[in-house]
């Protein structure tokens, strides 16, 4: 599947313009590969979702692209520059929010946003009209060190938009917040999407990556293992639903029990694949009435008790589970 997305992308398939064209980046610390020869292309306009868990290669992929690090292999253009021989052409078409982003705490919300605008030759964003947009225009003469941690967070946004870049790179812009002060920064990416910039976006929260991007680059170990919208991953399961479950009594089965179950399970109507994960059997259907009789007629019949059970739509998580074999949140 990676692979194919691979070839259609480089071919051009999209109708879209690509304004990034990412073509096999690798990046290596010693004998520890990051990246490990990726390709991908940012369609102008979209959300591009860097999903995975930490150590998955998102932060080292973006600063690739934006030119902060080199790459051992490979190249990356953002809107036609080649981010190692024309980086000064990158610097004046992107805007960078960091992972950690060190503010001077003394200076004023203003100054400190004065200051980035004097670092660019292009024309920058009036100053009010910026802060106002992230929702920080009463606290234009607060000091950074006054912010809160989600005040921060959108400051640093502002500060990556001072030159109006065509293309925003958010390295988990919303770790570590509440969840009132991610769903602002949510808004707020949203809106940018609407004015026509484009979005890269890292993160490890598969609900944020799901409501925010157009496209998805699911990231495991250096190397891309699928990349659509959201909805087409989901739908890659081929399942609409999921029941979850725990067998209390599973600790005291043998290693050919446990699997004669899986196999019931799985003869389940309806059910087109069962997995068992840690102390949970998950059930994919898209027929959940009849998997959920049929489950409940198979535990009858095999004397198997079962608690804890809830049925859910399936999600990126059971996406890169069945492909990865681990949860996003696994480092």
């Amino acid at each position: 599947m990676v692979k194919d997305h691979a070839q259609a992308e480089r071919s051009g398939e999209s109708q879209a313009e690509n304004i990034i064209e990412v073509d096999g980046l690798v990046k290596r610390y010693g004998s520890f590969t990051a990246v490990n020869g990726i390709h991908f292309q940012v369609r102008r306009g979209e959300i591009f979702g860097l999903l995975g868990p930490n150590g998955a290669g998102k932060t080292t992929t973006m600063e690739m692209i934006e030119g902060l690090r080199q790459p051992d292999e490979g190249v990356a253009r953002v809107a036609g520059y080649d981010t190692r021989t024309q980086l000064g052409k990158v610097k004046e078409v992107i805007g960078v929010q960091l992972q950690s982003t060190s503010l001077f705490d003394l200076l004023t919300v203003k100054e400190i946003t004065n200051m980035y605008a004097s670092f660019y030759n292009v024309p920058t964003v009036p100053i009010l009209p910026l802060l106002d947009s992230v929702t920080l225009s009463e606290k234009l003469n607060d000091r950074v060190k006054n912010l809160s941690g989600g005040q921060k967070q959108r400051l640093a946004i502002a500060l990556a938009l001072v030159n109006d870049p065509q293309v925003v790179f958010l390295d988990e812009p919303t770790t570590g917040l509440d969840p009132q002060a991610r769903r602002t920064l949510w808004d707020i990416i949203l809106r940018l999407r609407d004015e026509g910039k484009t979005i890269v976006i890292s993160t490890h929260y598969m609900d944020e990556a799901e409501l925010l991007s157009d496209r998805i680059c699911l990231m495991d170990r250096g190397g891309i293992v699928a990349l659509d919208s959201p909805r087409n991953l989901i739908r890659s399961l081929e399942s609409e639903s999921a029941i979850e479950f725990r067998v209390p009594e599973l600790e005291t089965m043998s290693e050919a029990h446990k699997s004669e179950l899986l196999g019931s399970m799985q003869a389940i109507e309806g059910v087109r694949q069962a997995e068992f994960r840690k102390d949970s059997y998950v059930l994919y259907t898209d027929q959940l009435q009849l998997s959920l009789t049929g489950l409940i007629a198979m535990t009858e019949r095999e004397g198997v008790q079962f608690t804890d059970l809830l049925t859910r739509t399936a999600t990126l998580e059971d996406v890169f589970i069945h492909m990865t074999g681990r949860s996003l949140r696994e480092s």
